[in-house]
């Protein structure tokens, strides 16, 4: 109902409105530098012929124009690219290490990654046991690059938190 009101009051005098658009007066050149203004004034001066050039127009240059045949396609639709990219070789996936086996949260972890409780617990087994838990070990285990684990271990360290006792007894004391 309502597309039925707008559609009314959008072509409404419709006619009218459109004859007035195109009864505008069209937009003037833009306004010259003076110093130009006097240059093009000599020029034509000079050179009457200039002006006629200008308001003349190329029938050859027409007929090239009215020769020009655009042909265009439609660019490839990015569904059809989707496809293409989802039919790829099946992924190898591993259970996950931290043996919780909860069906609802179970997901299936590529070769080549490792989840962030893997991340940490791998990390921190590293820590506290450096002497087993070496790199080549966690690659074996987790089924990892080399270079990746290599990488983890150099700039990544667990959190520690340590609490310091009170150096004086006029600290106050946790209730």
């Amino acid at each position: 109902m309502g597309s039925l009101v707008i559609r009314g009051i959008r072509n409404f005098n419709l006619e009218n409105r459109a004859e007035r658009e195109i009864s505008k007066m069209k937009p003037s050149l833009a306004p010259r530098h003076p110093s130009t203004s006097n240059l093009l004034q000599e020029q034509i001066s000079h050179y009457p012929e200039i002006k006629g050039e200008i308001a003349r127009k190329d029938d050859k240059l027409l007929s090239f124009l009215k020769d020009v045949y655009v042909d265009s396609k439609d660019p490839v639709s990015s569904l059809q690219v989707k496809a293409a990219e989802t039919c790829q070789e099946p992924k190898e996936f591993r259970l996950s290490k931290d043996h919780q086996f909860d069906m609802i949260n179970m997901k299936s972890i590529p070769k080549g990654k490792i989840s962030v409780v893997e991340a940490l617990t791998l990390l921190n087994n590293h820590k506290l046991y450096p002497e087993t838990w070496t790199a080549e070990k966690i690659v074996q285990e987790y089924q990892l690059e080399q270079k990746d684990v290599n990488s983890l271990l150099k700039y990544f360290v667990t959190f520690e938190v340590k609490i310091f006792p009170p150096e004086d007894k006029k600290a106050i004391q946790s209730k």
